[in-house]
This record gives structure tokens, C-alpha cells and sequence, in this order.
């Protein structure tokens, strides 16, 4: 059954990110600062360097694979929620490169910033937490009718 809770915007936060950071890092470390424990993420940019996940549905496994070359930040969309007691952010990323190739998958750490400018819009409402779904085997959010 699919379950939805209204939200409120709380704030809008916008800025650049910083250069050769941890692009996941950078945007976890925001959130916990501001205390935002609810919210949605939006991205644009480049990176040196890039580290994407994709989960195995069959084995409930997170394969990592890593570029190691520069990529622009085509999109990259997500949430901020919480996780065991602090802000988790769960974010997807589309890169392309030089000859307009593109690769997407879960951001990892290890995406390394070039250029990136953020907009994270924080909400009020129900705290949603992430708790171990046991039909996908993810930390989804643990969310009551």
C-alpha cells in the first residue's frame, strides 16, 4: 500500500560546494550541521573523480565501481532523512563525460568535487526514519497509515 505524509517547507538552502571535498561527505556534513533531518537535494556540476553504487536486487548487495576520471553532474537527485539518530542522505547521480556518455547510479563517498552547486529544501513534518525493509532488504523509511 503506498503511504504519503504532508510536509512543510521549513527552508531553502543554496550554495557551492567545497572544491576536491567528498561530494557525499560535503552534503551529509551540511545537513547535520543545520539539523536538517528532512529534505530534498538537487545538484549540478562536475567531479574529478566518481564512486557509484548499484544494488543487487537478487543478492541484496551494493556493488560499487569506480571512475576515475572527470564527469559533469548532468543531474543528481535525493533525500535527506534519518538514520540511527543523525541525518542520512540518499542521493542518485547521472555524470557525462567528454563525448556525452552517460553513468548513474547511488552516489558513494569517494566522488570527488570539481565544481558543485546545491540546493537542499529543508521540510517540517513526521521525522521519518530509515529501518531495514525486509521485502527489498533496504533501509527504507519506516512509515506508519
Amino acid at each position: 500500500m503506498t503511504i504519503m505524509k504532508r510536509v512543510k517547507p521549513a527552508g531553502l538552502f543554496i550554495g557551492k560546494l567545497k572544491y576536491e571535498g567528498d561530494l557525499l561527505g560535503e552534503i551529509t556534513e551540511f545537513c547535520i550541521k543545520e539539523n536538517i533531518r528532512l529534505g530534498r537535494i538537487e545538484a549540478l556540476g562536475s567531479v574529478q573523480k566518481a564512486r557509484l553504487g548499484f544494488y543487487n536486487q537478487e543478492t541484496r548487495e551494493y556493488h560499487f565501481f569506480n571512475f576515475n576520471r572527470p564527469f559533469e553532474i548532468t543531474t543528481l537527485v535525493g533525500s535527506v532523512s534519518m538514520k540511527d539518530g543523525s541525518p542520512m542522505v540518499h542521493a542518485h547521480i547521472t555524470l557525462a563525460d567528454g563525448k556525452g556518455n552517460c553513468f548513474g547510479g547511488h552516489l558513494a563517498a569517494g566522488t570527488i568535487i570539481y565544481a558543485c552547486e546545491l540546493t537542499i529544501e529543508a521540510f517540517d513534518g513526521p521525522e521519518l526514519e530509515r529501518g531495514h525493509d525486509e521485502d527489498t532488504g533496504l533501509p527504507l523509511w519506516e512509515m506508519e497509515e
